[in-house]
């Protein structure tokens, strides 16, 4: 049985700096590493969808891994995404040698294990193989959109939760029903659910979730990180509600050309990080900075208010 458990918190979802040549930028990585915990991040997930994990090569994967690993020093718990595709084994031999690497957890992307049209039933059958192939490694899942969006079901967290694998989950159902009924489940086991959907975010807190793993901690870490401190502190219930309410209203432009949309915030910010992507987003156009540049002016009017 797993003992291990992550923190509860704020897990971000890590961006992978680039050089102007697209290859990493190590140094920036680095950097990156310790903006997260300095911001308050109580975990990391490196090798995931912000990362551009399915532009990268294995090498890549497992040197940005390393890393991050050796810039954190132990100071927080990191995850990883170990499936990425290919055969079940082929899978399990990436994350074994990423575990390596000194990882808490690797993460798998239930929908690259099964394609669309295959039941449940093939996926269990497909986990259960990935994790005789990967020993006592501790597990996640991550409701990825991309190849396509499949969420878990009830039926697959009663059958896999008992093994003691699985530490980790990050939630894309956006139903907030969905999450309470995910973390009833989970409750008697070393199971945390991270809700990736900010509209969510005080509604999840309040359900029991173990914290969040969001896009929108690559624009305003400090803001999520707040908001996680105090989603249930009656003496600023006034603040709380302000801080959803911005996220809840600045979600479509913080999705449109994402990741680069931020990184232009992180740049202004004064985070030395390129624009350059490996994956295609679309352009970053001159009307997207000007509404990038309101929504920064709306973070800095808040976070005089909330942050100080």
């Amino acid at each position: 049985m797993i003992n291990k458990k992550l923190p509860k918190g704020f897990i971000p979802v890590m961006l992978t700096p680039f050089n102007a040549d697209k290859t990493i930028d190590f140094e920036g990585l680095a950097h990156l590493t310790d903006m997260y915990i300095q911001a308050g991040a109580t975990g990391l997930f490196a090798n995931c969808l912000s990362s551009e994990m399915y532009e990268l090569t294995n090498k890549e994967r497992l040197q940005l891994v390393e890393t991050v690993v050796n810039t954190t020093n132990g100071r927080v718990p990191i995850v990883a995404t170990g499936t990425l595709g290919g055969t079940i084994a082929e899978m399990a031999d990436f994350s074994n040698q990423l575990y390596t690497k000194g990882i808490d957890a690797v993460i798998v992307i239930n929908s690259v294990l099964v394609t669309n049209n295959e039941s449940d039933a093939i996926f269990l059958a497909r986990m259960h193989k990935f994790m005789k192939l990967t020993n006592n490694i501790p597990l996640g899942i991550y409701e990825c959109p991309v190849p396509y969006k499949r969420l878990i079901t009830k039926q697959i967290l009663e059958n896999l939760l008992p093994t003691g694998r699985l530490i980790y989950h990050k939630d894309t159902s956006l139903e907030i029903e969905k999450v309470k009924e995910r973390i009833a489940i989970g409750r008697t086991y070393n199971f945390g659910l991270y809700d990736a959907y900010m509209v969510n975010a005080v509604a999840s807190l309040q359900a029991g979730a173990m914290g969040l793993s969001c896009i929108q901690g690559n624009y305003f870490p400090e803001l999520v990180v707040w908001l996680y401190n105090n989603f249930n502190n009656d003496t600023v219930l006034n603040k709380v509600i302000k801080v959803q309410q911005f996220f809840n209203e600045n979600m479509d432009i913080m999705h449109a050309c994402y990741p680069i949309s931020a990184k232009y915030i992180l740049q202004k910010r004064g985070i030395n990080i390129s624009l350059t992507t490996r994956r295609k987003v679309g352009v970053l156009t001159q009307e997207m900075k000007q509404d990038l540049d309101v929504l920064l002016t709306k973070y800095e009017a808040l976070s005089i208010d909330i942050l100080t």
